[in-house]
């Protein structure tokens, strides 16, 4: 698993700037996907904004885990995962796009992406902060240390 976990973080050239372009289109193709939420537009109107809202976040994830995966198990990866099987509820749950999935969605956006770092960094799994290498039998994982 060391090529998930590296003992030492991988960087991207320009990583910072690569990932500010990202998330501003991230940002415009969910600002485009509010007309399929709120103004039930057709499909043809907003596919353009959700297939630059794709491929941007999958980009940013991408990135995150090439650099190291614990990013996986902190909550701003766990948000993501939460975020997509909400999304992912417009195939096999309603007919049609629901403004309140939307919104849910974005909240934990926001939330997430401001708040302070014992929180992003918080893991579900370990039920602490995780940040730095520590050896756990045969599986390392990252922890803060307090």
């Amino acid at each position: 698993m060391n090529w998930l976990f590296p003992k030492v973080k991988r960087v991207i050239p320009q990583k910072r700037w690569v990932s500010i372009s990202l998330r501003t289109i991230h940002l415009i193709g969910v600002a485009g996907l509010a007309g399929a939420y709120l103004y039930d537009q057709p499909y043809s109107v907003w596919w353009v904004y959700l297939c630059a809202t794709v491929i941007s976040g999958f980009v940013m994830a991408v990135m995150e885990i090439y650099c190291d995966g614990i990013w996986l198990i902190q909550m701003r990866g766990t948000a993501i995962a939460l975020k997509l099987l909400l999304l992912s509820t417009m195939l096999w749950w309603f007919d049609q796009p629901e403004a309140w999935v939307y919104f849910v969605v974005i909240i934990i956006s926001g939330v997430v992406s401001h708040a302070p770092g014992r929180v992003r960094y918080y893991s579900i799994w370990h039920r602490r902060v995780i940040t730095e290498p520590i050896q756990l039998g045969p599986q390392q994982i990252k922890d803060c240390g307090g």
